[in-house]
């Protein structure tokens, strides 16, 4: 595989269907696009950096991938480039992704396979959730009764603004759609610890599967101080950007049930896989989550996710609200399942 051009450029992307999270609201994105041409094969990849969770700016990341940056890309061997991008890309975890992500995605070209066999696939079919974000009981409902028509039976709901309209619209939520559905909910740092254990007892009827980040980034000590059964069914997310995060939150003993892993927080599926298998030695489910992304990187997630024999849980709907996209293929959804195709790579094609 020898890349002989590097392309870059920025996508602009409206949000059908703009939301609300506990610290803002996000009505479009900026993806940065990767392309390396490899004789007549490109290989994808993109980038969507979140500062609020990894400091990591548009600009910073834009700044990463000038191309006269990635020309050590021509150079080296794929062993090489991701050692480089390990080494000098670590302070701008999406940089890296979008091209870890276009590496792997020529890389399992070469090698004739979608890139789950080219890692080792362990999983083909799980369902995925689907977002609702912080907004009033009335528009909630409505909501999930429209993904539920459009086949999801996973809903995930943000919280973390309110604690008594936090626990009237999941209580009302599981009332409206009734037990057939799972309910996963969203903190985004938004409680302390306090407060968690009152919504655990008021909320508790509402049989949610699991809560994201209740608490903020850096309070995996206070974490471990939460009673085991609550413990269980915390999902670690800001709190878990790399390996070495994933070894802090297990040990001495784990601060959490679930790991939410990323690939624009931890750096490309090189890293993601390491965290993976902390995951498997340690006990710890996996869920694989996005920010609003290109199903370039979305498809790049569930290749990933699908190879790691930790996984569990998909919350891969980053691309289901743009307003477009760039490329078709790389996997589909049957009634909030997802399946990817037996193209290799990725399985993304360009449009246009």
């Amino acid at each position: 595989m020898r890349i002989e051009r590097v392309d870059v450029w920025k996508e602009s992307f409206s949000l059908t269907r703009p939301y609300t999270i506990a610290f803002r609201t996000i009505s479009n994105v900026d993806n940065i696009i990767v392309k390396l041409h490899s004789g007549h094969r490109v290989g994808l990849g993109a980038a969507s950096p979140e500062p609020f969770v990894t400091g990591e700016d548009l600009q910073a990341t834009e700044t990463a991938l000038q191309v006269e940056r990635l020309e050590f890309l021509k150079k080296s061997s794929l062993t090489q480039s991701l050692e480089i991008l390990r080494k000098e890309f670590w302070q701008t975890p999406a940089a890296r992704a979008a091209v870890e992500i276009a590496l792997y995605d020529l890389a399992a070209q070469d090698a004739g396979k979608p890139l789950v066999k080219y890692f080792g696939q362990k999983h083909s079919r799980l369902p995925t959730s689907i977002t609702i974000g912080i907004k009033g009981v009335a528009e909630t409902l409505q909501e999930a009764q429209e993904y539920i028509g459009r086949g999801f039976s996973v809903l995930k709901v943000k919280l973390g603004k309110d604690i008594e309209l936090d626990i009237e619209r999941v209580l009302r939520l599981r009332e409206s759609v009734g037990t057939s559905v799972r309910i996963r909910l969203d903190m985004n740092q938004g409680y302390g610890p306090k407060e968690i254990e009152s919504f655990w007892e008021r909320a508790k009827a509402a049989d949610f599967e699991f809560v994201e980040q209740p608490m903020l980034a850096g309070a995996t000590g206070v974490l471990r101080g939460l009673p085991q059964g609550i413990r269980k069914k915390i999902a670690a997310d800001e709190s878990l950007l790399s390996p070495e995060d994933a070894e802090q939150l297990v040990l001495p003993e784990p601060a959490c049930g679930i790991f939410n892993i990323k690939l624009m927080k931890c750096g490309g599926p090189t890293p993601a896989r390491l965290i993976a298998e902390t995951a498997r030695k340690h006990g710890v489910a996996l869920m694989w989550g996005c920010m609003d992304e290109s199903a370039i990187s979305i498809a790049a997630a569930l290749h990933t996710a699908y190879s790691c024999a930790a996984t569990r849980y998909l919350d891969l709907d980053g691309s289901f609200d743009l307003g477009r996209d760039l490329v078709a293929g790389g996997f589909r959804v049957e009634h909030g399942e997802m399946f990817l195709t037996d193209a290799p790579g990725l399985g993304v094609q360009l449009l246009g």
